[in-house]
């Protein structure tokens, strides 16, 4: 299937919200597209993340979001891939290799030393695909949230 990834800008809001929503709702999140379309917009209204999109037949069918972090050790700008989710019709066709293979050119673009991510345990096809793109795991650090209740 012909395809290209494209750097999402303001006007490629409503599809990239779509998207969103719909990844919200994969991690059982309630769907809320006026919600999602609302954190999309103040993202790129501050410049706050970049999200590439993977158009296929004409139309937005997946994206990454990358936010800008630092890395303590390597001293250099690094991106964490934060977000990413390919509709489920049209899984399975390497969108989510391009994706990934986009956002590290990114890096390149952008002097960044790499790509941090993280995913749920659950996520199987997610933990399988990561590693398959030469992620390494993180044996050696424990993540931890702290949420304002």
């Amino acid at each position: 299937m012909n395809y290209s990834i494209k750097k999402a800008q303001l006007e490629d809001l409503d599809e990239a919200a779509a998207l969103f929503n719909l990844y919200r709702v994969f991690y059982r999140q309630e769907p809320d597209l006026v919600k999602a379309t609302a954190f999309l917009r103040a993202r790129f209204l501050n410049n706050e993340s970049d999200i590439f999109l993977v158009i296929a037949e004409g139309k937005a069918v997946g994206f990454v979001q990358l936010y800008k972090l630092y890395h303590y050790t390597k001293l250099q700008k690094q991106w964490l891939l934060s977000d990413l989710f390919v509709h489920p019709d049209y899984r399975g066709k390497g969108f989510s290799v391009a994706l990934i293979n986009r956002s590290k050119q990114w890096c390149e673009e952008t002097d960044a030393c790499g790509l941090l991510l993280e995913t749920e345990k659950t996520n199987v096809i997610g933990n399988q695909l990561y590693l398959r793109c030469g992620f390494e795991q993180d044996e050696l650090h424990n993540y931890y949230n702290w949420w304002i209740k």
